[in-house]
């Protein structure tokens, strides 16, 4: 069938590629090609695809390249080349051979009619002309399937096509939408484009129009405000993580590594093994090279917790000890005997650790349990001027309002002077009403005048305040309180009170903590007796002192209990601080009564109903678990496990807003929860009256002490 002639956008090349003389030669072909094309109907004559490269050495045109173009119009005219249907598209593609700075131009016409099929399988024969540097012709031949998967092949559907005219204007602009539409629907012909592929490019470039229009549109002070906004945003960006990701500067190495210190320390452990080895078969030599070696890296390791740390000279002993390693294994080497070495020293590195861990363990309770030097001169004055001036019969306070149910009462149970005033000062300031709070403070003989004079010379007014001593308790004996009945008991005074205390620590199966005597003071377990010291009492709001109060309580003598005693903050989060973390469970006795899983709560601030309290027996209750306990078979020792049983089934759990706790052993407490919270608990070894303190939680504490108290400046207190 005769075909029509080619559009000459067919023979077009991309301007990227023409410079002008190069421009004209292939006009010149596109010229050749169409009138061979009018000229002649085409036979099948399976000549293989032919790409004809031309190339073009600047300044002038190649005469080869002349040459070339007549060479081909000659074998169309003569019907020397037919392919096996119009050369509908003569597609120019370029790329440099990279040799001798040659520039060759490969023009590429496709087969469409073929059968698609056969061309994927057997690929499609190419013929490549080209002249070099010199201006000698060269021809190459290759098969489609050797190419790279960037070129992609198309097969443009003839029927589709109807002649176009030729459009010349000979100007490089930009193209028109209906140009643009144009181009899509031949990329569209292209397989490996999907019609959602096509619409998202036509997307992109209508926006790219439309952003051009907008900035050659945009006027002045527009551009300036962008340029302006754009300058903003450079000064806000942060970069310096960026980089971070590039092992090969030096610049971003990690400062933290330590891959040097733990090789020389691994290489020390290998050195002490084989001097030993040595010493054994009476090797003095390498005896004496490897103790060098060991001092050496001991010296150069020092106390450095990373590579930067070691001395400059750390790398060279690291590799002196290699090499001295190495010959060591070449003459000493067994592995029997090496294995052997290792596990004695695996053993003995095994029982420092866990005695350095006792000691440690020691050590903290010691200094969290001691009272320090200024805590002690406080109360050493106070009692001093309180029988020095004489105020042994002084009133504290209204007698009437002691034992006024309408009025808001506190519990606190305290030897700490100065922890007890804190306590008693935070709540006065964040009260409301501070005429109607009643603190009821009592302490122990020691300490008892000093915590009088103490609230004599800083008495909290408007408030009422009433101190106690424990001693003056008639009803508190042995016959009546287990606690001071087990006191009394042999075995508990030899497992607390012998004199070779500090032995203690080879006992493997005792936490050090629970040994401690305080856990058996009655100033702990009196919380258990409410209703007998405080008889009139409808409602009583028990307060530790190492607790400090930022809001106003009252609202928690309103809150509807629902029949319960206690009222409390519940500490249980996931798996942590459940009954079974307290309470022995292989016991029968606590097995089948309590659910290993129920939620613990915490002690420090406590509402009781004592009127509930005094209804359900409470303290009969707490008397007879605690009787149980003797021999520390239930629980270990403290107040919260007996006060978890006695409670059980009895605690209201309030919002945790109420009560923050591990401001005494925990760093991680968020600011945000103690900022919030009614009260803050230092719960834990580090009070905030001591140098273990927390510095960060010590401030919420120390500003209810006033540093230029007389007291507090001559026992120094305020440093």
């Amino acid at each position: 069938m005769e075909r029509g002639p080619l559009p000459a956008s067919h023979f077009s090349v991309p301007e990227i590629f023409l410079s002008p003389r190069l421009s004209l030669s292939l006009s010149l072909l596109e010229a050749l090609a169409a009138m061979a094309t009018r000229s002649r109907s085409f036979s099948s004559c399976g000549i293989p695809l032919l790409v004809l490269t031309l190339t073009v050495r600047d300044p002038f045109l190649s005469l080869y390249s002349l040459s070339v173009l007549l060479f081909f119009y000659i074998l169309f005219r003569h019907g020397c080349y037919c392919p096996t249907f119009p050369m509908s598209y003569l597609h120019a593609l370029a790329a440099a051979f990279g040799a001798h700075d040659i520039k060759r131009r490969r023009l590429a016409s496709f087969h469409g009619e073929g059968s698609k099929s056969d061309q994927t399988d057997e690929g499609v024969g190419i013929t490549l002309v080209y002249t070099d540097i010199s201006g000698r012709v060269g021809i190459h031949s290759m098969n489609s399937k050797d190419l790279s998967s960037s070129w992609v092949w198309k097969y443009p559907d003839d029927t589709k096509h109807a002649p176009a005219k030729a459009k010349a204007d000979g100007s490089s602009q930009l193209k028109s939408e209906d140009a643009v539409d144009t181009h899509a629907k031949q990329i569209q012909l292209t397989h490996s484009i999907t019609p959602l592929k096509l619409k998202r490019q036509k997307l992109r470039q209508r926006r790219r129009e439309k952003r051009i229009a907008e900035l050659i549109n945009m006027s002045k002070e527009a551009e300036l405000e962008l340029r302006a906004a754009a300058i903003k945003r450079s000064k806000e960006l942060n970069v310096t993580s960026k980089g971070r990701y590039s092992i090969w500067r030096r610049e971003y190495q990690n400062p933290n590594s330590d891959s040097t210190l733990k090789l020389m320390k691994d290489q020390v452990i290998m050195a002490k093994i084989y001097a030993n080895i040595a010493r054994s078969v009476k090797r003095t030599d390498l005896y004496d090279s490897l103790l060098k070696h060991i001092r050496e890296s001991q010296h150069a390791i020092g106390d450095a917790i990373t590579d930067a740390d070691l001395q400059q000279h750390g790398l060279e002993c690291a590799k002196a000890m290699g090499h001295a390693l190495a010959i060591a294994k070449d003459v000493l080497y067994d592995c029997n005997v090496v294995e052997r070495k290792l596990r004695v020293m695996i053993q003995s590195s095994e029982s420092s650790i866990s005695a350095a861990r006792k000691q440690s363990t020691f050590l903290t309770q010691h200094a969290a349990k001691t009272v320090p030097r200024p805590l002690n001169c406080l109360p050493l004055q106070l009692t001093t001027d309180y029988y020095l001036h004489g105020h042994t019969s002084k009133v504290l306070s209204d007698k009437s309002k002691l034992e006024d149910p309408s009025l808001y009462h506190y519990a606190i149970f305290s030897d700490n002077v100065l922890a007890a005033s804190v306590v008693v000062n935070s709540t006065v300031t964040h009260a409301k009403e501070p005429e109607k709070h009643v603190f009821h403070i009592v302490t122990d003989r020691l300490n008892f005048a000093a915590m009088r004079m103490w609230f004599i010379a800083h008495h909290p007014s408007p408030a009422t305040i009433e101190v106690q001593n424990i001693n003056e308790f008639k009803w508190l004996n042995s016959s009546y309180c287990s606690v001071l009945r087990q006191l009394e008991s042999a075995r508990i005074k030899e497992y607390y009170f012998r004199a070779n205390h500090p032995s203690s620590l080879s006992t493997e199966n005792e936490n050090l903590k629970y040994r401690n005597p305080k856990y058996l003071s009655m100033l702990n377990h009196l919380r258990f007796y409410m209703p007998e010291v405080y008889p009139k009492l409808d409602k009583i709001l028990f307060l530790d002192d190492d607790i400090v109060i930022q809001k106003d309580l009252t609202p928690l003598w309103s809150i509807d209990m629902k029949g319960m005693v206690n009222g409390a903050v519940e500490t249980c989060k996931e798996s942590f601080h459940r009954f079974d973390t307290y309470l022995n469970f292989s016991n029968p006795m606590i097995s089948n009564n309590f659910d290993p899983q129920a939620c613990g709560w915490a002690f420090g601030m406590n509402i009781f109903d004592l009127k509930e309290w005094k209804r359900r027996n409470i303290t009969g209750i707490y008397h007879y678990w605690q009787d149980s306990n003797e021999d520390r078979t239930l629980w270990k020792l403290g107040t919260l496990p007996p006060g978890l049983i006695t409670f059980y089934n009895l605690t209201h759990p309030l919002d945790r807003s109420w009560h923050v706790l591990g401001l005494g052993y925990d760093p991680a407490v968020k600011l945000s929860l103690i900022e919030n919270a009614a009260v803050i608990h230092y719960n834990g070894n580090y009070k905030p009256w001591l140098d273990l303190a927390i510095t960060k939680y010590k401030s919420y504490w120390s500003k209810f002490v006033n540093s230029n108290d007389r007291y507090i400046q001559v026992c120094s207190l305020s440093r």
